[in-house]
């Protein structure tokens, strides 16, 4: 059994909000998207990316590769990259249960975490110019959350071309009391982890008060971005 809980909120600079999510326990598939090319063009490449995903699951393809696929349906509506074609990009974090298994996907900085044994931590990683950084040892991880080129990005859906995309993923096995944060950068940029943590395990809260609580913290930060997130529980 799967209880969750999502919500999304443009935040307090934006005018519009460009991120886009689906949650379908039935299908076991959950993700999150976030725009980027400004109004209508971020919008439309996270829905593209959105429902390419879910049609591709539905038909039984695997996530990666529905991730991918939904890539290159986006490169084809951008007009292939060409330099006189509206920008069109977007992130991708996706989650697929199916019994005691889970398998994770995802391009850009949108953040999947796994809750579990009373530990949060971060499964995804930010495919950014900051994250290349700490790999590389040229920067302090404690300084990477207030770095000027925190959301400078080495990948992205409709960005990046097909032969040089790199869909990150992750497998395992789930159990009972295990719990998936997918969310935007809009809620990381101003809720820390250990404030993730705090609420994500508040076992006294259902899945969707934990939500409301994680889109509350992020509006009293400076949510100067649009704020996505899905919590999904294994029970």
């Amino acid at each position: 059994m799967i209880e969750f809980g999502h919500g999304t909120h443009v935040g307090l600079r934006r005018a519009s909000n460009e991120d886009t999510y689906y949650a379908d326990p039935a299908l076991g598939l959950f993700l999150v998207a976030d725009g980027m090319g400004g109004h209508q063009h971020g919008e439309v490449a996270a829905a593209l990316v959105r429902d390419a995903i879910v049609e591709q699951v539905a038909r039984g393809r695997g996530l990666v590769e529905a991730v991918r696929g939904a890539g290159e349906r986006l490169l084809r509506q951008a007009g292939g990259g060409s330099a006189d074609a509206p920008p069109m990009g977007t992130t991708v974090a996706a989650l697929r249960l199916s019994g005691d298994r889970y398998e994770v996907a995802w391009v850009g900085d949108s953040r999947i975490y796994l809750w579990q044994a009373g530990t949060l931590r971060q499964v995804s990683h930010d495919h950014s110019l900051v994250q290349e950084l700490v790999a590389a040892g040229q920067l302090d991880p404690a300084l990477a959350e207030r770095h000027p080129q925190r959301n400078v990005l080495t990948q992205a859906l409709g960005v990046t071309a097909i032969e040089h995309l790199h869909v990150g993923m992750a497998r395992g096995r789930t159990e009972s009391g295990s719990a998936f944060v997918l969310c935007s950068d809009g809620l990381t940029e101003g809720v820390a982890d250990a404030t993730i943590a705090r609420i994500v395990g508040r076992t006294d809260l259902a899945a969707q008060e934990c939500v409301d609580h994680l889109l509350l913290a992020a509006l009293d930060g400076s949510a100067d971005d649009n704020i996505t997130v899905i919590l999904a529980r294994v029970k």
